[in-house]
Protein backbone atom coordinates (compact mmCIF):
# COMPACT_ATOMS: atom_id res chain seq x y z
CA UNK A 1 0.00 0.00 0.00
CA UNK A 2 1.02 3.30 -0.78
CA UNK A 3 0.27 6.24 1.89
CA UNK A 4 0.64 10.12 2.52
CA UNK A 5 1.02 11.35 5.60
CA UNK A 6 0.99 15.28 6.01
CA UNK A 7 2.29 16.79 8.85
CA UNK A 8 4.33 13.26 9.18
CA UNK A 9 7.08 14.54 10.92
CA UNK A 10 4.97 16.19 13.75
CA UNK A 11 4.50 14.04 17.30
CA UNK A 12 1.44 11.40 16.05
CA UNK A 13 2.36 11.50 12.34
CA UNK A 14 5.82 10.47 13.31
CA UNK A 15 4.70 7.51 15.25
CA UNK A 16 2.04 7.00 12.46
CA UNK A 17 4.83 6.62 9.86
CA UNK A 18 6.65 4.66 11.99
CA UNK A 19 3.60 2.12 12.49
CA UNK A 20 2.98 2.10 8.84
CA UNK A 21 7.06 1.62 7.51
CA UNK A 22 6.68 -1.22 10.03
CA UNK A 23 4.40 -2.97 8.23
CA UNK A 24 6.22 -2.41 4.81
CA UNK A 25 4.36 0.06 3.12
CA UNK A 26 5.91 2.88 1.19
CA UNK A 27 5.00 6.25 2.99
CA UNK A 28 5.95 9.86 1.53
CA UNK A 29 5.72 12.48 4.20
CA UNK A 30 4.84 15.92 3.38
CA UNK A 31 5.49 18.45 6.23
CA UNK A 32 7.27 22.54 6.70
CA UNK A 33 8.31 21.23 9.88
CA UNK A 34 7.08 24.31 11.98
CA UNK A 35 6.38 22.09 14.88
CA UNK A 36 7.55 18.95 13.25
CA UNK A 37 11.07 17.42 13.45
CA UNK A 38 13.18 15.77 10.92
CA UNK A 39 14.64 13.77 13.91
CA UNK A 40 11.45 12.36 14.57
CA UNK A 41 11.91 10.41 11.28
CA UNK A 42 15.36 9.61 11.42
CA UNK A 43 14.93 6.06 11.67
CA UNK A 44 12.80 5.47 8.30
CA UNK A 45 15.29 8.47 6.27
CA UNK A 46 17.04 6.50 3.94
CA UNK A 47 14.61 3.09 4.06
CA UNK A 48 12.80 1.60 0.88
CA UNK A 49 9.74 3.09 0.49
CA UNK A 50 10.24 6.55 2.17
CA UNK A 51 9.91 9.91 1.05
CA UNK A 52 10.03 12.98 2.64
CA UNK A 53 9.13 16.45 1.27
CA UNK A 54 9.73 19.71 3.07
CA UNK A 55 6.73 21.36 1.54
CA UNK A 56 3.54 23.89 3.07
CA UNK A 57 0.03 22.91 1.98
CA UNK A 58 -0.96 26.24 2.35
CA UNK A 59 0.76 26.32 -1.26
CA UNK A 60 -1.88 24.59 -3.72
CA UNK A 61 0.69 24.48 -6.20
CA UNK A 62 2.91 22.40 -3.20
CA UNK A 63 -0.41 20.25 -2.73
CA UNK A 64 -0.89 19.66 -6.39
CA UNK A 65 2.68 18.59 -6.42
CA UNK A 66 2.69 16.36 -3.63
CA UNK A 67 -0.92 14.95 -2.76
CA UNK A 68 -1.09 11.75 -5.95
CA UNK A 69 -0.20 8.31 -6.73
CA UNK A 70 -1.46 7.19 -3.16
CA UNK A 71 -3.97 4.30 -1.73
CA UNK A 72 -4.66 6.58 1.59
CA UNK A 73 -3.94 9.64 2.41
CA UNK A 74 -3.69 10.68 6.44
CA UNK A 75 -3.89 14.15 7.20
CA UNK A 76 -2.13 15.38 9.81
CA UNK A 77 -0.93 18.84 9.06
CA UNK A 78 -2.29 21.34 11.61
CA UNK A 79 -1.45 23.57 14.03
CA UNK A 80 -0.76 21.42 16.97
CA UNK A 81 -1.14 24.07 19.87
CA UNK A 82 -4.73 24.96 20.59
CA UNK A 83 -3.93 28.14 21.98
CA UNK A 84 -2.43 29.73 19.32
CA UNK A 85 -5.58 31.21 18.32
CA UNK A 86 -5.87 33.50 20.99
CA UNK A 87 -3.11 36.16 19.48
CA UNK A 88 -3.64 34.76 16.07
CA UNK A 89 -6.85 34.26 14.90
CA UNK A 90 -5.73 33.54 10.94
CA UNK A 91 -3.23 30.97 11.40
CA UNK A 92 -5.68 27.91 12.30
CA UNK A 93 -7.67 29.45 8.91
CA UNK A 94 -4.95 28.76 6.76
CA UNK A 95 -3.02 26.12 8.34
CA UNK A 96 -6.10 23.79 9.48
CA UNK A 97 -9.19 24.80 6.79
CA UNK A 98 -7.04 26.46 4.04
CA UNK A 99 -4.63 23.46 4.15
CA UNK A 100 -7.58 20.99 4.41
CA UNK A 101 -9.08 22.48 1.25
CA UNK A 102 -6.06 22.45 -0.97
CA UNK A 103 -5.09 18.62 0.13
CA UNK A 104 -9.07 17.68 -0.62
CA UNK A 105 -8.76 19.54 -4.34
CA UNK A 106 -5.68 18.14 -5.01
CA UNK A 107 -7.47 14.50 -4.00
CA UNK A 108 -9.63 15.63 -6.48
CA UNK A 109 -7.61 16.19 -9.58
CA UNK A 110 -5.89 13.34 -9.08
CA UNK A 111 -8.53 10.71 -8.41
CA UNK A 112 -7.70 9.92 -5.17
CA UNK A 113 -10.47 8.52 -2.93
CA UNK A 114 -9.48 7.63 0.83
CA UNK A 115 -8.69 10.29 3.74
CA UNK A 116 -8.12 10.12 6.87
CA UNK A 117 -8.37 13.03 8.83
CA UNK A 118 -7.47 14.15 12.32
CA UNK A 119 -9.54 16.23 14.06
CA UNK A 120 -10.21 16.69 18.12
CA UNK A 121 -12.77 16.38 20.98
CA UNK A 122 -12.55 20.66 20.30
CA UNK A 123 -14.78 20.57 17.61
CA UNK A 124 -17.95 19.69 20.47
CA UNK A 125 -17.10 23.58 22.36
CA UNK A 126 -18.73 23.63 26.03
CA UNK A 127 -20.37 20.23 26.80
CA UNK A 128 -22.48 18.69 29.65
CA UNK A 129 -20.40 16.52 31.68
CA UNK A 130 -21.47 13.23 30.08
CA UNK A 131 -20.30 11.28 27.81
CA UNK A 132 -20.60 13.01 24.34
CA UNK A 133 -21.49 10.83 21.69
CA UNK A 134 -20.41 11.25 17.79
CA UNK A 135 -23.95 12.61 17.16
CA UNK A 136 -24.19 15.34 20.21
CA UNK A 137 -25.00 18.17 18.34
CA UNK A 138 -25.33 21.31 17.91
CA UNK A 139 -21.58 21.73 18.02
CA UNK A 140 -20.51 24.87 19.33
CA UNK A 141 -16.74 25.33 19.21
CA UNK A 142 -15.27 27.70 21.46
CA UNK A 143 -11.66 28.24 20.04
CA UNK A 144 -10.40 28.90 17.23
CA UNK A 145 -9.06 25.88 16.88
CA UNK A 146 -11.86 23.90 17.45
CA UNK A 147 -14.01 26.29 15.13
CA UNK A 148 -11.54 25.41 12.14
CA UNK A 149 -11.20 21.59 13.18
CA UNK A 150 -15.39 21.50 12.44
CA UNK A 151 -14.86 23.73 9.55
CA UNK A 152 -12.21 21.11 8.16
CA UNK A 153 -14.34 18.05 8.60
CA UNK A 154 -17.38 20.22 7.18
CA UNK A 155 -15.09 20.46 4.02
CA UNK A 156 -13.95 16.61 4.18
CA UNK A 157 -17.64 15.78 4.15
CA UNK A 158 -18.79 17.73 0.87
CA UNK A 159 -15.82 16.60 -0.48
CA UNK A 160 -16.79 12.75 -0.39
CA UNK A 161 -20.47 13.19 -0.96
CA UNK A 162 -19.89 15.81 -4.17
CA UNK A 163 -16.56 13.46 -5.73
CA UNK A 164 -17.24 9.83 -4.24
CA UNK A 165 -14.57 9.43 -1.76
CA UNK A 166 -14.48 8.09 1.56
CA UNK A 167 -13.43 9.55 5.25
CA UNK A 168 -12.48 8.29 8.72
CA UNK A 169 -12.73 11.52 11.32
CA UNK A 170 -11.26 10.82 14.02
CA UNK A 171 -11.78 13.25 17.04
CA UNK A 172 -9.01 12.78 19.04
CA UNK A 173 -8.84 12.54 22.84
CA UNK A 174 -6.20 14.93 24.63
CA UNK A 175 -2.81 12.41 22.97
CA UNK A 176 0.11 12.24 24.89
CA UNK A 177 3.60 9.99 24.40
CA UNK A 178 7.28 10.40 23.39
CA UNK A 179 7.77 13.09 20.96
CA UNK A 180 5.17 15.48 22.17
CA UNK A 181 5.63 19.41 21.58
CA UNK A 182 3.11 20.58 23.45
CA UNK A 183 0.68 19.96 26.33
CA UNK A 184 0.52 19.48 29.56
CA UNK A 185 3.33 17.04 30.58
CA UNK A 186 5.36 19.23 27.85
CA UNK A 187 4.67 22.36 29.58
CA UNK A 188 5.10 20.83 33.10
CA UNK A 189 8.52 19.13 32.43
CA UNK A 190 9.54 22.94 31.22
CA UNK A 191 8.31 24.80 33.67
CA UNK A 192 9.89 22.31 36.68
CA UNK A 193 13.33 22.70 34.45
CA UNK A 194 12.80 26.22 35.11
CA UNK A 195 12.44 26.40 38.62
CA UNK A 196 12.37 22.79 40.84
CA UNK A 197 10.78 24.19 43.64
CA UNK A 198 7.02 25.90 42.43
CA UNK A 199 5.01 24.23 39.35
CA UNK A 200 2.36 26.49 38.39
CA UNK A 201 -0.73 25.08 37.15
CA UNK A 202 -3.23 27.36 35.05
CA UNK A 203 -6.30 26.93 36.02
CA UNK A 204 -7.77 25.57 39.72
CA UNK A 205 -6.24 22.07 38.51
CA UNK A 206 -9.59 20.29 38.46
CA UNK A 207 -9.76 20.56 34.56
CA UNK A 208 -10.48 16.84 33.66
CA UNK A 209 -10.53 14.86 30.45
CA UNK A 210 -9.75 11.59 28.75
CA UNK A 211 -5.93 11.07 27.52
CA UNK A 212 -4.81 8.43 24.72
CA UNK A 213 -1.63 7.10 24.31
CA UNK A 214 0.04 8.17 21.18
CA UNK A 215 0.76 4.41 20.41
CA UNK A 216 -3.19 3.75 20.99
CA UNK A 217 -4.23 6.49 18.74
CA UNK A 218 -2.30 5.22 16.24
CA UNK A 219 -3.54 1.79 16.62
CA UNK A 220 -7.04 3.26 16.33
CA UNK A 221 -6.73 4.94 13.57
CA UNK A 222 -5.15 1.86 11.46
CA UNK A 223 -8.13 -0.31 12.90
CA UNK A 224 -11.21 2.13 12.46
CA UNK A 225 -9.42 2.14 8.88
CA UNK A 226 -9.43 -1.01 8.21
CA UNK A 227 -13.57 -2.08 9.62
CA UNK A 228 -15.12 0.62 8.92
CA UNK A 229 -16.87 1.36 5.71
CA UNK A 230 -19.10 4.12 5.65
CA UNK A 231 -18.64 6.64 3.43
CA UNK A 232 -17.88 9.16 5.91
CA UNK A 233 -17.10 7.38 9.45
CA UNK A 234 -16.79 9.47 12.24
CA UNK A 235 -15.03 8.07 15.68
CA UNK A 236 -14.04 9.59 18.94
CA UNK A 237 -10.79 8.23 19.59
CA UNK A 238 -9.19 7.99 23.42
CA UNK A 239 -10.95 5.97 26.20
CA UNK A 240 -13.48 6.18 28.74
CA UNK A 241 -11.40 7.39 31.95
CA UNK A 242 -10.33 10.75 32.25
CA UNK A 243 -7.09 12.06 34.52
CA UNK A 244 -7.53 15.82 36.06
CA UNK A 245 -4.66 18.14 35.95
CA UNK A 246 -3.22 17.95 39.40
CA UNK A 247 -2.90 14.17 38.90
CA UNK A 248 -0.57 14.63 36.34
CA UNK A 249 1.17 17.15 38.12
CA UNK A 250 1.68 14.72 41.35
CA UNK A 251 2.38 12.03 38.87
CA UNK A 252 5.04 13.88 36.89
CA UNK A 253 6.65 15.37 40.01
CA UNK A 254 6.67 12.10 41.44
CA UNK A 255 8.37 11.05 38.54
CA UNK A 256 10.99 13.85 37.79
CA UNK A 257 11.79 15.34 41.32
CA UNK A 258 13.15 14.07 44.64
CA UNK A 259 11.73 16.98 46.95
CA UNK A 260 8.90 19.09 47.99
CA UNK A 261 7.25 21.10 44.71
CA UNK A 262 4.66 23.64 45.69
CA UNK A 263 1.53 23.93 43.27
CA UNK A 264 0.60 27.59 42.54
CA UNK A 265 -2.71 27.76 40.63
CA UNK A 266 -3.49 30.47 38.51
CA UNK A 267 -7.23 30.18 39.08
CA UNK A 268 -10.89 30.28 37.86
CA UNK A 269 -12.06 26.68 36.27
CA UNK A 270 -10.20 26.35 32.99
CA UNK A 271 -6.33 26.95 31.95
CA UNK A 272 -6.86 29.67 29.10
CA UNK A 273 -9.71 31.57 26.74
CA UNK A 274 -10.66 28.53 24.94
CA UNK A 275 -9.85 26.41 26.48
CA UNK A 276 -12.64 23.24 27.56
CA UNK A 277 -12.21 22.16 30.97
CA UNK A 278 -14.08 19.32 31.59
CA UNK A 279 -14.58 16.79 28.51
CA UNK A 280 -16.01 13.39 29.24
CA UNK A 281 -16.06 11.16 25.66
CA UNK A 282 -18.50 8.14 24.46
CA UNK A 283 -16.36 5.83 22.59
CA UNK A 284 -18.58 3.02 22.49
CA UNK A 285 -18.98 3.35 18.25
CA UNK A 286 -15.16 2.65 17.66
CA UNK A 287 -15.16 -0.29 20.74
CA UNK A 288 -18.31 -2.38 19.12
CA UNK A 289 -16.14 -2.01 15.81
CA UNK A 290 -13.84 -3.76 18.14
CA UNK A 291 -11.01 -1.88 19.08
CA UNK A 292 -10.27 -0.33 22.85
CA UNK A 293 -7.21 1.71 24.11
CA UNK A 294 -4.54 -0.70 25.75
CA UNK A 295 -4.41 2.27 28.40
CA UNK A 296 -6.50 3.79 30.69
CA UNK A 297 -6.16 7.83 30.39
CA UNK A 298 -4.24 7.25 33.99
CA UNK A 299 -1.92 4.92 32.48
CA UNK A 300 -1.61 6.68 28.94
CA UNK A 301 -0.07 9.54 31.42
CA UNK A 302 1.94 7.41 33.60
CA UNK A 303 3.25 5.72 30.57
CA UNK A 304 3.74 9.42 28.74
CA UNK A 305 6.08 10.72 31.70
CA UNK A 306 8.19 7.67 31.70
CA UNK A 307 8.72 8.09 28.03
CA UNK A 308 9.56 11.79 28.14
CA UNK A 309 12.24 11.18 31.02
CA UNK A 310 13.51 8.59 29.87
CA UNK A 311 12.88 6.16 32.22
Amino acid sequence: MKYLVTGGAGFIGSHLVDELMSLKNEVTVVDNLSSGKLEFLKNNMGKPGFTFINGDLVNSKIAGETVRDCDVVFHLSANPDARKGITDTRYDLEQEVLVTYNVLEAMKINALKKIVFASSSTVYGETPGIPIPEDYGPLLPISIYGACKLASEGMVSAFCSTFDMHAWIYRFANVVGKRATHGVIYDFINKLGNDPSELEILGDGTQCKPYIHVKDCVDGMLYGLGHASERINVFNLGSDTYTNVTAIAEMLVKAMMPGEVKFKYTGGDRGWIGDVPQVRYDVSKINKLGWHARYTSDQAIYNAINEILGK
